[in-house]
């Protein structure tokens, strides 16, 4: 069996409650919404291969047709449901292609560019083994408040600038990189010492909603001269 040193994994469900039909609608340039991100993985020379698990008929033709080097799994009816933890789904994906690093992905983040995917990598191992994963995340500065209307970051008596507060750190489900050793031990694809690796928001666009959907294609649109 061959070892990689980088496996990109992208999970994919043939449905999607909030946004029917969404990896393999048409987006901006009018190439199906999981076709973005693998072109942009298969333009990163440091990943090996990239394995796509789906339960999806149409997905599995697309790229036998357009990705003949794309590894499809079929996802096992047991990790079908929409409320299986995607952590249950990366350890079967890594039982079967063998790597020492993988690095995780979506196909709802279609904005995310080579340049970001390439940073990402160099970064991770660049400062591996000091931190032992890597996960995207989008700067926010603005006024928190908890549900018994509680000031988190702030002192509302002392309404300083939002550009001044001290930042959070939101988890954009863009980009994960982990050892699979960590993987198998932690059940978890974030270490005990990952880094945070920060985008620009346009790029951290997420397709979770039909509004997100229409937002993204419009900026793709807007950006990219589609």
């Amino acid at each position: 069996m061959t070892r990689h040193k980088l496996v990109a994994l992208m999970p994919m469900r043939h449905s999607s409650e909030r946004v029917p039909g969404k990896n393999y609608r048409p987006f901006g340039d009018g190439r199906p919404l999981f076709h973005h991100m693998v072109d942009v993985m298969q333009s990163c020379p440091q990943i090996d291969k990239i394995v796509i698990d789906t339960d999806s008929p149409d997905i599995a033709a697309q790229c036998a047709e357009k990705y003949p080097d794309v590894v499809i799994l079929d996802r096992p009816e047991h990790l079908l449901g929409g409320m299986t933890p995607m952590n249950d789904v990366l350890l079967h994906d890594i039982s079967e292609v063998d790597s020492e690093f993988y690095l995780q992905t979506h196909s709802t983040n279609p904005l995310m560019t080579v340049e970001t995917l390439n940073k990402a990598i160099e970064t991770f191992f660049a400062n591996y083994p000091i931190y032992d994963s890597l996960f995207s995340v989008t700067r926010v500065q603005t006024r928190f408040w908890d549900s018994l209307a509680r000031a988190i970051n702030h002192n509302p008596n002392i309404l300083i600038r939002t550009q001044d507060l001290p930042p959070f750190y939101e988890e954009n489900s863009c980009v994960y990189i982990f050892e699979g050793k960590c993987m198998k031990e932690r059940h978890n694809r974030i270490g005990l010492r990952p880094y945070l690796f920060e985008m620009e928001r346009l790029e951290a666009q997420d397709i979770d909603e039909e509004i997100d959907f229409r937002i993204a294609d419009l900026i793709f649109k807007q950006t990219r001269g589609a």
